[in-house]
């Protein structure tokens, strides 16, 4: 097993590779069942460039003794009062799937709380949070949880196959789910930051149509950027959706 360097700004957030005190910061959300590690190529690849922080959600890895929260609005206060604000001016959100919509949440609350919004906010895999599917995977039995979630691709088989492994990640990765499947904003909730909307053109999970809805959620600019994939595009595809973002923090002006 390798050995990911980390630097744990606090429980919640980790920073794999420093970055200069002038770089942009991104902090990036994890999907259901998801870890910070998972962002770990990310950081190594902006290394320099852009601060990767990556948000450690409870109950997994090294907090998998701290009950998960099953709840997208209690998660992301958490979250929220966990994040740095020394550069809110320069923060940019990533989040994929469970983690576009937990990125959202975490926007609204800096700009009630704050009254400051991130630059930029990508999310990634997921629908609009007008866009409601009624989904039930969080009601399965383990069997039926685990069969779900190993088709999307997204989780490492070892995970699965070990007995002692699933029994720690299978209380997460439902709460994960409940979290997700019973968010329903109010109205159509919006933020003033840039929202740009990425989405494989094969997502089971997102329709084009679903992640275009994006739009209604921002009074600043959309943008939506289109990979060739399934839920999962942005793992085989990481230099492309690497080098998209990059080109979009990078392009930016920040306001310290």
């Amino acid at each position: 097993m390798s050995v990911i360097p980390q630097n744990n700004v606090s429980a919640w957030v980790r920073c794999f590779q420093p970055a200069d005190e002038p770089a942009p910061r991104m902090v990036c959300f994890p999907h259901a069942g998801g870890a910070a590690s998972y962002y770990f190529p990310v950081s190594r690849a902006l290394a320099g460039k852009v601060e990767v922080l990556a948000v450690q959600y409870p109950g997994r890895q090294d907090r998998h003794r701290e009950p998960a929260i099953s709840n997208i609005h209690t998660l992301a206060a958490q979250v929220f009062r966990a994040l740095p604000k020394d550069k809110v001016g320069c923060t940019w959100f990533f989040g994929h799937s469970m983690g576009a919509a937990l990125a959202f949440e975490v926007a609204r609350l800096m700009e009630a709380e704050l009254n400051e919004t991130p630059t930029g906010l990508i999310v990634s895999g997921r629908r609009a949070p007008s866009r409601i599917r009624e989904e039930a995977v969080h009601r399965q039995d383990d069997a039926g949880l685990i069969a779900t979630v190993a088709a999307l691709g997204g989780t490492d088989p070892a995970t699965f196959a070990d007995p002692e492994t699933r029994r720690l990640f299978l209380p997460a990765l439902r709460a994960d789910y409940t979290a997700i499947e019973t968010y329903r904003p109010v109205g159509i909730p919006r933020v003033t930051c840039p929202i740009h909307a990425f989405v494989g053109d094969a997502d089971p999970l997102t329709t084009l149509e679903e992640a275009k809805a994006w739009r209604e959620h921002t009074s600043g600019t959309f943008s939506m950027r289109v990979f060739k994939g399934d839920h999962f595009y942005l793992t085989p595809r990481a230099d492309k959706v690497v080098a998209e973002v990059s080109q979009l923090i990078l392009s930016t002006p920040s306001h310290p």
